[in-house]
């Protein structure tokens, strides 16, 4: 007996892919900002995490790339792209964690976002593919 896919999985599953393409070019982004333009951002609170500007820009056009890129494969449905997808949301989220005190709101957005996409990674992943 073979299980019937669910259209509303399969739409998650795509929209968190798309979103993570999304988010990778986001992250790119905002890294080239503070790339080339270091006072763009100003941190509010000080916190433990204390970086300069620049680097934080450095890190988030790798990671955003990275994380785009697991985007486009995760839309083949295998098993290592959905893992890959997972691995890299995590990671978007602890560097959106710790990129808090310079642009607060827009963290807690892309934290939400990343929370969702693992979410639907997780559950509904294996909905894409075709028997």
């Amino acid at each position: 007996m073979t299980e019937q896919r669910s259209g509303l999985a399969v739409g998650m599953t795509v929209f968190a892919a798309s979103m993570l393409i999304v988010i990778g070019v986001l992250h790119a982004l905002q890294g080239f900002v503070a790339v080339f333009n270091d006072t763009f951002y100003v941190v509010g609170a000080e916190w433990l995490f204390q970086f300069d500007v620049t680097t934080w820009g450095w890190i988030h056009v790798v990671i955003g790339l990275g994380v785009a890129v697991a985007g486009f494969y995760v839309l083949s449905g295998a098993v290592w792209a959905r893992t890959i997808g997972v691995i890299v949301a995590c990671l978007s989220l602890v560097l959106n964690f710790v990129w808090l005190p310079y642009y607060p709101w827009w963290a807690v957005i892309i934290i939400a976002l990343d929370v969702f996409v693992v979410w639907a990674l997780t559950l509904h992943g294996r909905d894409i593919v075709e028997d």
